[in-house]
């Protein structure tokens, strides 16, 4: 582990910044050297090199308002199928109406980290124009586009010194009537967004996720050169 003195509490709090020239360790805080990815994407720009999901949150941090509008802003300039923007994102800040609708159908697994975080936004998405199940479909694109705005809005996190983590394990219907969503969307997924928390304040199971190594499928793997058989060398 590549060390440069005492590591601060929460890196990145009270700076709001894009990071710059990763090359330049000493100035980069600890937890992006050691989570930026690696091998073979050195060359990313910020903020996507230093971009992961933690589970072990400040549950003691909170977000302005301005921030998290700062954070819906760029979810809301994500580009869209003829501009249809079919997204809908439910704020559950920590202590709101929203949260407690959204912590009792938590999944087991995100119950013990998911609460920890500053604010959670569950996504929806506009499907159909009717609310009849053969309904003619609002977009074609909705899913896709959706994953565009919460890409955005994690990357905005992470320029703004933050950490998100995106998730799925919840009762999802049950949690659609709690909010009321219309039977024209259809949630999607979760994002925890907040700042690092000591590994000391959860259970070994939660603190022992953030150690996991970082590793993607090779592109040789993902993209192809020709046809489907024939892949990037």
């Amino acid at each position: 582990m590549v060390s440069h003195g005492e590591r601060p509490a929460h890196p990145f709090v009270g700076s709001p910044r894009i990071l710059g020239d990763m090359s330049s360790d000493l100035d980069a805080p600890l937890d992006v050297l050691v989570r930026a990815p690696q091998p073979g994407a050195e060359d990313l720009s910020e903020p996507l090199r230093s971009r992961w999901s933690p589970s072990v949150y400040d549950d003691a941090h909170t977000l302005t308002r301005a921030e998290i509008d700062q954070l819906l802003h760029a979810a809301q300039w994500a580009p869209s199928a003829g501009n249809s923007q079919p997204w809908v994102f439910f704020v559950c800040e920590r202590g709101s109406a929203n949260h407690d609708r959204l912590v009792p159908h938590l999944s087991r697994g995100n119950s013990g980290w998911v609460p920890r975080a500053s604010v959670v936004f569950v996504t929806a998405a506009h499907v159909l124009t009717g609310n009849d199940a053969d309904a003619p479909a609002y977009s074609d694109y909705a899913l896709y586009d959706v994953g565009q705005a919460a890409a955005h809005l994690t990357l905005q996190a992470r320029s703004m010194g933050l950490h998100s983590h995106q998730f799925a394990g919840f009762d999802h219907e049950a949690l659609a009537a709690d909010l009321g969503l219309p039977a024209t969307h259809v949630l999607l997924t979760g994002i925890a967004v907040g700042v690092q928390g000591d590994p000391a304040s959860v259970d070994e199971r939660t603190a022992a996720r953030d150690e996991r190594p970082r590793e993607r499928r090779g592109l040789d793997e993902i993209a192809r050169a020709g046809t489907f058989l024939e892949p990037w060398a």
